[in-house]
């Protein structure tokens, strides 16, 4: 159980770029506060982040597609970036897989020269915890067009989703 409360996103807020350590598995139970953080920083203006995977032991769908909506919207902002480093085998091969490296910078071993992660003072992220409907709509959706590929694999879920959201407001 200690673990369980151990922070899981931890970002040097005012640093340039925005570094943001990825500790333990990302996933759909995690991934709120990561999520305000991006849109709050989005909003702020060229939005620039490194997010540093050294000690990421996983990731879900959830939070690839909330990733890849915040590379969406870094790209449409002249001089926004969102780069990934240190990512590992298994990590690595799931950005790939989903097409995330066509969105995002991904580390090709010079990154480190740059950015040094190791040195940047993060603190964890605040914020609710629970990821709404909406939330895992979105991920999904961001997934999905990032191509036809995965527009095959993530379909059902938004389907799924989006009927379990249509019947709850009733």
């Amino acid at each position: 159980m200690a673990g369980d409360s151990q922070p899981v996103f931890q970002a040097d807020a005012y640093s340039d770029p925005i570094v943001i350590r990825i500790c333990g598995r990302a996933s759909f139970q995690n991934s709120a506060p990561l999520s305000t953080f991006f849109q709050e920083k989005v909003e702020q203006g060229p939005p620039r982040f490194v997010l540093d995977f050294a000690d990421c032991t996983g990731m879900d769908s959830t939070f690839l597609g909330i990733i890849a909506g915040a590379a969406m919207e870094t790209r449409r902002i002249d001089g926004g970036y969102l780069a990934l480093m240190r990512l590992g085998e298994r990590n690595l091969e799931l950005v790939r897989n989903l097409g995330l490296h066509r969105l995002a910078k991904v580390d090709s071993g010079d990154m480190d020269s740059k950015v040094d992660a190791d040195a940047a003072s993060t603190k964890p992220l605040d914020g609710e915890a629970a990821v709404t409907r909406q939330v895992l709509i979105q991920a999904h959706e961001n997934l999905a067009g990032i191509n036809e590929e995965n527009q095959e694999k993530f379909q059902d879920i938004v389907e799924y989703l989006k009927s379990r959201s249509k019947g709850s407001e009733a």
